[in-house]
């Protein structure tokens, strides 16, 4: 049986190029890592969805919606994990539409990789003029690379003896990069895009082909982990390891606790 999760952000071809830089070596190791998932649409207090009720979308509300994006892809292009964290969430309306708000409208998170790099999150539904942004810049020893998902086609590379924008283009990106860019180099592509891509992966999937990078349950699982320990840290003000698949969340806090 096949099961895979729309974590379809990683089919931007650029994506899966940014994903080539680190597993390349040409980052070098992770030092810093930076990332941001931010909208606008709740901003008002008049403003409600299905999702600001916890009996139906859970416990989570921005991290759980677009913040698993954003880890997802954090994990999925850096080829590390997170092992721990130390958040803060914030409500912005106490109430919408006369109804008492219980899950958050943005977090803010500091993350420590498996590599030991270091990193800082912000995930928020009320930014005021940003509709999808969707951003994430890994920077390395030997220098960085920055994708941003409202410009899909283009990825910034860092350098201390300069930096460059490059455009997607098959001839010049990897093989897992190239494969997912089918339109011509000046042609858009975007979020459909990538959505196709992700459908057609799956299925390749189901006829026995085995591409890289399809997103399955246990990515799934893997993003409502690390959910659930930006929940206990945020409640509880401490660092929180964030377990494996099948294990606790543990919530000890470590001697380098820092209390938010």
């Amino acid at each position: 049986m096949v099961a895979s999760v729309p974590f379809v952000y990683r089919f931007h071809p650029m994506a899966r190029q940014a994903r080539e830089e680190t597993a390349s070596g040409r980052v070098g190791r992770l030092l810093t890592v930076r990332g941001a998932y931010l909208q606008d649409w709740l901003l008002d207090a008049g403003e409600s969805n299905w999702r600001v009720d916890p009996q139906v979308s859970g416990r989570s509300r921005a991290f759980g919606d677009i913040g698993s994006h954003l880890v997802d892809l954090l994990e999925f292009v850096s080829g590390e994990r997170i092992v721990r964290l130390s958040a803060a969430t914030a409500i912005a309306h106490p109430r919408r539409g006369g109804v008492e708000v219980v899950t958050e409208d943005a977090a803010a998170l500091t993350v420590e990789l498996s590599g030991g790099a270091l990193g800082s999150l912000m995930v928020s539904q009320v930014n005021a003029g940003r509709k999808n942004q969707l951003t994430l810049e890994l920077a390395g020893a030997d220098g960085s690379v920055f994708f941003d998902q409202e410009h899909p086609d283009e990825l910034w590379l860092g350098r201390t003896d300069g930096s460059m924008t490059i455009s997607r283009d098959p001839a010049t990106m990897g093989q897992d990069a190239s494969r997912l860019s089918v339109v011509p180099s000046g042609h858009p592509m975007g979020y459909l895009d990538a959505f196709t891509a992700f459908a057609r992966d799956t299925y390749a999937r189901i006829g026995g082909e085995h591409l890289p990078g399809l997103p399955t349950f246990a990515d799934g699982a893997r993003a409502n982990r690390i959910i659930d320990a930006v929940l206990a840290s945020a409640e509880s003000g401490a660092w929180v390891d964030v377990a494996p698949v099948g294990e606790p969340v543990s919530e000890a806090v470590s001697e380098q606790v820092t209390a938010l």
